[in-house]
């Protein structure tokens, strides 16, 4: 329905030249803008809602007892693998090893007493000085001795370990987060969160897809990874690329979308894991396949047509089915072949057989 001088105007296209209103004779032709119907590949493009997500996050905590010492990091400052972020007070640690160390040093000077008393015996048993019993108790002396011995090697170790624990660096190069203790402060091992480490290079941007194209998405994936073209909110002119190769293995029944995940390399930290962002997902491209502004585009009782302007200067009104809308572009699936001209501003005045004016610049 459209407003025309005060009145109203209403065409209904039935589909048939007997229903449609003539053209009086000696009208004069109607200016309208056309474009015409153009051979191209388009992408099947979705538009959607993600959120930025840490490709890989840990909360730093102690694995022994403690108090901190220092936490050498800057909140929110990029880090590298194996960068100090926070010490514990090691002094604990290094009289624990100093005992482990002499106790290791006592039964190592043992063990070597019992192997020479060994040496011994065994040479005056040769003589007839010792017993056969006398010589088995001191090799079993020798041999426990060597067993402690052994042991205290591995508590010295356990407490090397335990010291270097006192150090904690980061597991993978990342944004570090605010501090959650300040030095001083008591910990407890696997217990008391220092900060939080998130990988951001690269970051998953993580959004749902309604499952009506899961045949399509599937197809898709096992041909290679999914494009997709991500930005900010606000921010439509920077568009990070990246690859989606991970669809969840369940529909979520209470919506009935399934999640899936691209990678975007995010070299310049443009993106933070939380952010929400818009996703274009490219879920295949149609090849060769007619298109025409969407506006060419109208619609009638009997469904989608466009006025085809034809050689002499005439339009005829054309059913169609549009395979897909796109932006403000349409794919024709039938009805209309590469070419052919359409008019696509000026509908208004168009009855089948008129004659029409094309503006200049249209078309």
């Amino acid at each position: 329905m459209a407003a025309v001088g005060g009145g109203a105007f209403h065409y209904v296209y039935s589909g048939t030249a007997t229903a449609a209103k003539k053209p009086a004779r000696g009208a004069p032709p109607a200016p309208v803008t056309v474009a015409s119907a153009t051979l191209r590949d388009v992408p099947l493009v979705l538009e959607l809602v993600g959120r930025a997500e840490a490709y890989a996050s840990v909360t730093l905590k102690a694995r022994v007892d403690g108090q901190i010492a220092a936490l050498p990091f800057t909140e929110g400052q990029t880090v590298a693998a194996g960068e100090v972020l926070a010490r514990l007070d090691p002094a604990d640690f290094d009289a624990r090893l100093q005992q482990a160390e002499a106790n290791l040093a006592r039964d190592r000077a043992q063990l070597t007493k019992a192997q020479r008393d060994v040496e011994r015996l065994q040479a005056l048993k040769g003589r007839g000085f010792v017993s056969d019993q006398q010589l088995a108790d001191a090799r079993i002396a020798a041999d426990a001795l060597a067993a402690t011995l052994r042991a205290e090697q591995a508590a010295v170790e356990s407490v090397r370990l335990q010291r270097g624990y006192a150090t904690i660096k980061a597991p993978f190069a990342g944004v570090i987060g605010a501090k959650l203790v300040s030095p001083g402060a008591t910990v407890k091992a696997n217990d008391t969160a220092l900060a939080v480490l998130n990988q951001v290079r690269p970051i998953y941007v993580s959004f749902t897809v309604p499952e009506r194209h899961l045949p399509r998405l599937r197809a898709a994936l096992r041909a290679g990874a999914m494009p997709v073209t991500v930005a900010i909110p606000g921010h439509g002119e920077r568009r990070f690329t990246g690859e989606a190769r991970f669809l969840d293995n369940a529909v979520d029944p209470t919506t009935g979308a399934i999640q899936m995940k691209a990678t975007v390399t995010n070299d310049a930290q443009a993106l933070t894991p939380g952010q929400f962002l818009n996703v274009s997902l490219t879920l295949e491209t149609l090849s060769a396949a007619v298109t025409v502004p969407t506006i060419a585009i109208q619609q009638g009782p009997q469904g989608a047509f466009v006025f085809v302007v034809k050689a002499d200067g005439t339009v005829e009104t054309r059913p169609i089915a549009v395979t897909l809308r796109q932006a403000e572009t349409a794919v024709i699936g039938q009805g209309l072949h590469a070419g052919e001209t359409v008019v696509t501003d000026g509908q208004l005045r168009l009855t089948p057989g008129a004659k029409v004016q094309i503006k200049a610049g249209g078309g």
